[in-house]
């Protein structure tokens, strides 16, 4: 995958684009000097029906690097998220969506963003198989594409060479499992440790996960997560938590136990705990320390509830862990 197509299109989300862009290459950069070598072995290709300059949604100028007929030989293909009626958009284009069922013949890997999954499905590329698209137009999509099995549940989606994810959040997510794929883990690492509000030891099994129940598409609870996924050390009260997202705490309650099929209170405390286990194996902070830094000033509240996670006290998960007496991944 060293050759990657990134398609601009005049009504693209620009943050669709960029932050894959961003993202590659910033690993790019980490393999390159983690092996001592320049220049790196990415090529990073914006492509569109022409080499004119064009400017994508909220007036933001790109210049194409190459045109549709520049590109025969490209590993890797993003589709932007599109602004406005995705069917009018893909209708527009035929030229594009002929260059995608040409690419996809050649061998080539798909990742649509959002409705970018318009121009897959209209390339008869998504038939029979598994997508997702923006929840806006679930039903539009349904509707026009019977045969795609849409995942109404899934923000990622993965099927042969056909990535699909369901918003441009989900991008930062599908991007560090093609980081790993093309350099390793340790580089999505890093590469996430930039990017993201947590550490993800394993984009594979994030991405390709069976319960479609872990995703959802309530964007206002998607908010609540991401704070708390900011905010998980503070001293967090869910009812100013409510508040501060306009609702009322049994709306609250009730939304986010609806969309994430759990209490507030235990999604917290799984971020808490999950953020510990990363210290408990890369840091030499005291159990004491760790609990403080995740949000509990108690420790032996913070030991008895790691306990009752992982069954085994921090302590005895720390020293387990480093002398490799069990696989860590195989016991999350």
């Amino acid at each position: 995958m060293d050759h990657i197509s990134f398609l601009l299109l005049p009504q693209a989300l620009a943050s669709s684009i960029t932050i894959s862009m961003e993202m590659l290459n910033a690993a790019d950069t980490i393999h390159s000097l983690k092996q001592r070598q320049r220049p790196g072995q990415l090529t990073l290709v914006t492509v569109a029906e022409s080499r004119r300059p064009m400017q994508v949604n909220a007036g933001l100028t790109l210049q194409p690097a190459a045109a549709l007929a520049d590109v025969d030989d490209t590993h890797l293909i993003f589709i932007p998220a599109l602004w406005g009626n995705p069917s009018a958009i893909v209708r527009r284009h035929p030229e594009i969506v002929a260059w995608i069922q040409q690419q996809y013949e050649n061998g080539a890997t798909f990742c649509s963003v959002g409705t970018g999954s318009y121009f897959l499905a209209e390339a008869g590329l998504l038939d029979e198989r598994v997508a997702t698209t923006h929840w806006r137009y679930f039903k539009d999509f349904s509707q026009r594409f019977p045969q795609i099995q849409l995942q109404r549940k899934r923000f990622i989606t993965r099927q042969d060479r056909l990535y699909c994810t369901g918003s441009v959040n989900a991008v930062r997510d599908v991007m560090l499992h093609f980081v790993e794929r093309i350099f390793d883990s340790a580089v999505a690492d890093e590469v996430s440790r930039h990017f993201t509000h947590e550490l993800k030891r394993s984009y594979e099994s994030l991405l390709l996960q069976a319960d479609p129940f872990n995703s959802h598409h309530d964007e206002l609870i998607i908010k609540v997560q991401e704070w708390l996924h900011r905010h998980y050390a503070d001293h967090v009260v869910f009812t100013d938590v409510a508040a501060k997202f306009d609702l009322n705490p049994r709306t609250f309650y009730r939304r986010f136990r609806q969309a994430t099929n759990q209490s507030p209170k235990a999604y917290l405390q799984e971020i808490r705990i999950s953020q510990a286990r990363e210290l408990l194996k890369h840091s030499n902070l005291a159990v004491s320390e760790i609990g403080f830094a995740v949000g509990y000033q108690d420790s032996s509240y913070f030991t008895e509830l790691y306990r009752k996670r992982h069954g085994v006290t921090p302590n005895a998960y720390r020293r387990l862990v480093r002398t490799k007496l069990f696989n860590v991944e195989e016991s999350d």
